[in-house]
């Protein structure tokens, strides 16, 4: 089944974001490569499925809010010092390499502490001017946010970090997922993928 193929790439893709970990792929990690290495054929029907979490707008969504159009996920964190904000100033810098009068995806970011990420911290978070225009950050209890990530096949873990002065990180799944207009997953990029793959997929995929 093509799905098995997914699951070392989804267990490679763990990145633990603290101090000492930097931003790379653990070592033997898959890489997509963007169009060339099959952009078109990453639509994994297994991948994807209900959500009901709170918004850093302060309002309940599900995903019945993002159908009618593309839409990007990302499962990070605010505590992140490294993959999390590099993985959405690329996608940034993705959507300004897209050819004019071509609408972006909806970005969201799925806290995966939502212990400290609250939607007001979100709020302050998902305003940086470096990260994509219009970025919606997506909380909710701990129960909420598990069964978010496990429709996607996404997994978290607090790692506890006495010494330093958040006390703990988060190890989570670094990839995006491109969701199309039915909430479908049309393709995915891992962390390590460049603006220019990113936005030449997009293209491909969103014609």
């Amino acid at each position: 089944m093509r799905f098995t193929l997914l699951v070392p790439l989804l267990a490679a893709c763990l990145s633990a974001c603290g101090p000492s970990q930097g931003t790379g792929t653990p070592a033997g990690a898959a890489k997509s490569g963007g169009v060339q290495s099959g952009c078109l054929s990453r639509a994994y029907p297994e991948i994807g499925g209900p959500i009901s979490l709170t918004s850093s707008l302060g309002t309940r969504v599900t995903e019945a809010d993002f159908k009618g159009k593309p839409t990007l996920i990302y499962f990070g964190f605010t505590y992140c010092p490294d993959v999390c904000p590099l993985t959405l100033t690329t996608v940034a810098a993705a959507y300004r390499k897209l050819p004019e009068g071509m609408t972006p995806p909806q970005t969201l970011l799925i806290s995966v502490d939502p212990a400290r990420d609250t939607p007001e911290a979100l709020a302050i978070y998902v305003a940086n001017k470096a990260f994509p225009p219009g970025l919606l950050g997506l909380t909710g209890t701990e129960a909420e946010v598990r069964a978010a990530a496990d429709a996607f096949k996404a997994d978290y873990a607090r790692v506890e970090q006495p010494d330093s002065l958040s006390e703990y990180t988060m190890d989570h799944t670094s990839l995006l997922y491109l969701m199309d207009g039915n909430w479908q997953l049309q393709t995915f990029f891992t962390h390590e993928d460049s603006p220019e793959t990113i936005a030449a997929c997009l293209q491909e995929v969103m014609k």
